[in-house]
């Protein structure tokens, strides 16, 4: 395998999408000297607040993408539902990490299922549902609970339903096979523990991989990350390993996020893929030496990647809609920012809905419940939930 030629800084990146991830990617490579150009169809995207230029068409757009890439030198993308034609356009260009490949296995839970078991990953039995007969079928062979989920356009746990009998299996088909989308069923893993690892991965092969966070949602939304994840150091290693190992089985360069259930036998089963830089990677940005946002630059710069270090515990709280919702527009940051250790990242969107990430909290300290602990206070005080 050889290595990619080398972006000098000053060279330019593309960022098909322009929500936070892409906007806190455009910063890193500011950093490094390096412009963006994002496409995205909203003109005031958090990402064009802080990138040098801004293609506003849709992410459908050949056109624009090709547009896209004739005005950079390599393109990545900040979220897997985009279209991958539009993207594999791109691709005829210009250098554009992870490949289209690697994005049309990701944003498709059956092929994503598939390509993991025929790598010898491990995850929990699933089956195809065409019709209400094979989830009938597969409830025979799976058992119940079972989860039936969309293949595609699934995210913050849309697109999927939890089936615990017989009977709720008609309606359960019903209702998510109107979406007209391929749809597929997992058996319920009945975890102790969601963890995600994130793997960098370069052109010539080498890998390097963030400590695991420990997640807890609230929602089907990821509320909180922990670093280090509170398992054992076994299973830490292991989650590492699996990581890497997905990202050379499928040949990713640039990012591949696994997130990761823990059983109570502290087997590790991967749940799902996300060839981007992801929410529970947010810690990486006050906790280790690189963050994920800089590795990803590195990555698509052909700049040298290392194993990144956790300089201290880490806790990462999102700050959600609703904290704007309950607070007329105006948390109170002021309170937030008293307590030790504290750094707030907000991402420029102008309207507030129940259930929208509008930005997150860091806290690094000396041992991962002051971190924790910390972190939700000053949430809560932004929140003013301690007012009478």
């Amino acid at each position: 395998m050889q290595r990619e030629s080398l972006l000098n800084p000053g060279s330019t990146i593309g960022i098909i999408g322009g929500g936070q991830l892409g906007r806190m990617l455009a910063i890193a490579a500011r950093q490094m000297d390096y412009k963006t150009v994002v496409l995205d169809p909203d003109p005031n995207c958090p990402t064009s607040q802080v990138a040098d230029g801004q293609i506003a068409e849709a992410y459908a757009s050949r056109d624009a993408s090709r547009q896209l890439a004739r005005s950079t030198d390599v393109v990545t993308y900040e979220f897997e539902n985009v279209d991958a034609d539009s993207v594999s356009a791109a691709a005829e260009l210009k250098p554009v990490h992870p490949s289209p490949s690697v994005l049309r296995t990701a944003q498709h839970r059956l092929h994503e299922k598939t390509a993991l078991l025929k790598a010898g990953i491990p995850v929990a039995p699933f089956r195809n549902v065409e019709s209400l007969n094979d989830l009938k079928s597969a409830a025979d062979a799976l058992g119940f609970p079972m989860v039936l989920k969309t293949s595609t356009q699934g995210y913050d746990g849309k697109g999927q339903v939890m089936i615990t009998r017989a009977e709720d299996i008609e309606h359960s088909y019903e209702l998510l096979s109107k979406r007209r989308t391929e749809l597929i069923v997992e058996q319920f893993v009945p975890f102790k523990m969601e963890i995600s690892t994130i793997c960098a991965r370069t052109a010539d092969g080498k890998t390097a991989t963030f400590p695991p966070s420990e997640n807890i949602h609230r929602n089907h939304i990821l509320d909180v990350s922990i670093v280090p994840a509170r398992i054992d150091e076994g299973v830490i290693e292991n989650a590492r390993l699996l990581a890497a190992d997905i990202a050379v089985q499928l040949d990713v360069v640039g990012l591949i996020s696994v997130e990761m259930f823990v059983t109570k036998e502290n087997e590790i089963l991967v749940n799902e893929l996300a060839p981007r830089p992801h929410n529970s990677g947010h810690y990486t940005m006050d906790g280790c030496d690189t963050s994920q946002f800089e590795q990803l630059v590195r990555v698509l710069a052909g700049m040298p990647i290392a194993e990144p270090k956790l300089h201290s515990p880490t806790v990462m709280v999102n700050l959600l809609g609703e904290v704007w919702e309950d607070t007329d527009g105006d948390p109170d940051w002021e309170r937030a920012l008293e307590l030790p250790g504290v750094s707030l990242h907000l991402y420029g969107k102008s309207e507030a809905r129940v259930g929208r990430k509008m930005g997150h909290i860091n806290v690094v300290a000396d041992t991962v419940e002051d971190a924790l602990y910390i972190a939700t206070e000053a949430r809560d005080r932004a929140w003013r939930r301690s007012r009478a």
